[in-house]
Order: C-alpha cells, then structure tokens, then sequence
C-alpha cells in the first residue's frame, strides 16, 4: 500500500469555473450568457459577435453556459456556430465539464449538440468516462458507456477509467456501483496500470472486498 502510493502523482483540482467576479465583469456575449439574459444573447448573437471567443481563462461562452448549466443559451450558441467540441485553458470541453459536475440534463445536452464523448480532455489527457469514474458518477458512467465513450482508454496516469474507480475512489457504494457498471459496459478487467499492477490486484491491496468480488466474476487475473 505505501510502495503503491509513493509511486502515483497527486491528482489537483478538476476544473476552473468563472468565479463571482468574472461572472460580475463579463461583457457582450459572455455578460447575456452569465446573466441568463435571452434577449441579450438573441441581440449578441445578431450583431455577429464572435461566438467562439475565449474570457481571461480560454472559456468559450459555451463553455461558461455548460458550467451555469444555461441550456438555452447552448442551444444558441451551437446553433449560431459555437464550436460544441472547443476546449477550454484546462482542456475540458462542455461534456467533461457536465460530467465532473454530476450534472447529467447539461451532459446529455452537451452530447445531443455534438460534443464527442471520447475527446480527450483535461491535463491528465483522458475522457470524461474516466473523469466521471473517479468521482463515482455512476449515471454519468452509464450514460456515457451508452453514447459510446471509448471504456478502456489510458490516461497519462497510465490509468482507465476502471483504475481510476478504485484508486481514487473510496470503495464505498457510488464507486462499486461505478466499477460494475464499467464490467458490465464490457472494459477490460485485465488491464494493468503503468506498473504492472490489475485492477484486481488494486482492489485487493485497498481492501475493496465487493469489487474484488466483482472484478473475480468478470475473470479478472
């Protein structure tokens, strides 16, 4: 356990959301978006304003509607051109960005207007399956699995999103759930971190006993 732990990197924070006072100071586009101001927007959007442009931290105005989840304006804003697959500074695009939030109405709006469930996103180049499984999101894993999120993509942690459900989980219910239902979506159990080490063989060294028990069902090694 502590040879294991000294080997992994620390994980930091997840994503940057505008904060009260970018959402305060916007202007334009980004200002109708925060203040959910339909009719700001309608006239932002007429003027031909540039609907892709980036605030101080490389958001988009989508990205900002995705973090507020203002539906309406995604909606606008895709249709107006706004790039649905755009990355933002921290690499997250409006997909990953719903998913880390739990937020499955924005998530599935965000895939509806065309962001790609397997981008790879954030720092860690991964997915947001595997960003959702590490919080233990586990409708968002299985609406995920559902829109055809690649399940056995390798972060630069060397780990998947079955890895990262129990190394960074708790191996309580939300991410037991989250595991099951990663090995029922069909991701492959056998498939060892960068040191080696099973899914199996993690869980046992956590002491994670229903996903050991899960994992030995699916033929885990």
């Amino acid at each position: 356990m502590l040879l294991a732990s000294l080997a992994w990197p620390s994980i930091g924070p997840a994503q940057t959301p505008p904060n009260a006072a970018e959402l305060a100071g916007y202007q334009g586009l980004f200002r109708a978006v925060a203040q959910q101001d339909a009719v700001a927007l309608e006239r932002q959007l007429r003027s031909a304003a540039d609907v892709d442009r980036r605030d101080s931290y490389g958001r988009s105005a989508l990205h900002v509607a995705a973090y507020l989840g203002n539906h309406a304006a995604m909606r606008k804003l895709v249709a107006a051109g706004a790039d649905a697959n755009a990355l933002e500074r921290d690499y997250y695009d409006i997909v990953t960005i719903a998913a880390v939030a739990n937020d499955l109405a924005t998530m599935r709006l965000a895939l509806q207007l065309g962001c790609k469930p397997g981008n790879v996103t954030s720092r860690y180049q991964g997915t947001a399956l595997i960003a959702a499984a590490h919080l233990g999101h586990v409708e968002i894993v299985q609406t995920l699995i559902t829109a055809g999120a690649p399940l056995d993509h390798v972060n630069n942690l060397n780990w998947t999103a079955l890895i990262e459900s129990i190394v960074l989980g708790d191996g309580g219910a939300r991410h037991t759930a989250t595991l099951k239902t990663l090995v029922d979506g069909g991701a492959d159990v056998n498939l060892p971190d960068g040191l080696g080490t099973t899914p199996l063989q993690l869980a046992r060294n956590h002491g994670y006993r229903e996903m050991v028990e899960i994992l030995l069902a699916a033929g885990a090694r």
